[in-house]
């Protein structure tokens, strides 16, 4: 199974934040929107970073509720690990797991395309297995 199989199950709506952004806005936006990683994005439009619910956290334990005034390029993840709709899904486990990290950015085309999580990986893996494992016994069923 591919990402761009994935992305066309979940959609590819992007949140996108700018780098002045603080920090209280991107929790903001993070509650808002039930999700736990945000793309800061330039001014055209390519993906300068990501920041997540886990840099915000260290962000406030090691700074104090001070950081949340600071701008999201203080505490973001500048060094974006992108991946392609042409990506397997094992590929991105082995990214998300070697890298640990729980977000990857799908671009296409020079583009954002989407956001994959791990629970979007996880979900795909099971669904994939699953169909693996009926097609296996509708085989012995019929042999």
């Amino acid at each position: 199974m591919t990402v761009a199989r994935i992305l066309a199950a979940k959609g590819g709506d992007v949140v996108t934040i700018q780098p002045h952004r603080t920090i209280a806005e991107v929790s903001r936006v993070l509650a808002d929107r039930g999700i736990g990683a945000v793309v800061v994005a330039g001014a055209d439009g390519e993906p300068v970073g990501i920041i997540s619910e886990r840099d915000i956290v260290r962000a406030v334990a090691r700074h104090g509720a001070g950081a949340l005034n600071e701008a999201v390029t203080r505490y973001m993840t500048s060094k974006v690990v992108t991946t392609t709709v042409y990506a397997t899904v094992r590929d991105v486990m082995e990214q998300m797991t070697e890298g640990r990290f729980r977000h990857v950015p799908v671009v296409e085309n020079g583009r954002l395309a989407g956001v994959v999580s791990i629970g979007d990986v996880v979900k795909s893996h099971i669904e994939e297995i699953e169909t693996e494992h009926r097609a296996l016994r509708e085989y012995i069923a019929t042999a």
